[in-house]
């Protein structure tokens, strides 16, 4: 069973097969102290972030394509890293991603974040040129970029709100 908990959507439980109603019920009751916590904390951070909420939506895509675009490649002649392709998408859940052939795209929402942030989502991507998953190995390699990446991570999770 999963249960999901979305901004502007509510919570949504996924049931399997052969699972009935008032199973689906307890699971949810014994794990509303979680749901409740959840909720508290997307109610907090759409408050923080409302400012930044609006501005997503006025964006200057070609502006954005233009920073994004000249940051990564700064950073990678920086570091050391080449990929193929770069796209700039205004994406709903990811703020980056990498191609099994290195194109590597971009959120213009990049925008919205502190420097380091979006700095970390670029290196981040462009690691993955080299590295195609999230194992150790990946992890220890982001550090040697951005330092203590695991927090930056988690700052970034932050921001998640923003993607919707």
């Amino acid at each position: 069973m999963n249960i999901t908990i979305r901004p502007f959507e509510g919570i949504r439980v996924a049931v399997p097969i052969g699972f009935s109603y008032k199973e689906a019920e307890r699971v949810v009751q014994s794990n509303i102290n979680w749901i409740r916590k959840r909720q508290a904390r997307i109610k907090q951070a759409r408050q923080k972030y409302d400012s930044l909420l609006k501005k997503s939506t006025e964006i200057d895509t070609s502006m954005a394509k233009r920073v994004l675009i000249e940051r990564l490649d700064k950073l990678s002649q920086l570091n050391g890293f080449s990929y193929k392709k770069v796209f700039i998408r205004n994406q709903k859940t990811r703020w980056g991603s990498c191609s099994a052939i290195n194109n590597i795209s971009l959120n213009v929402k990049l925008l919205l974040l502190p420097e380091e942030l979006r700095d970390y989502v670029i290196l981040h991507e462009l690691v993955h040129t080299k590295i195609k998953n999230h194992s150790a190995k990946f992890w220890r390699e982001l550090d040697k970029y951005v330092g203590d990446a695991k927090r930056k991570q988690s700052n970034l999770n932050e921001y998640g709100l923003l993607l919707i």
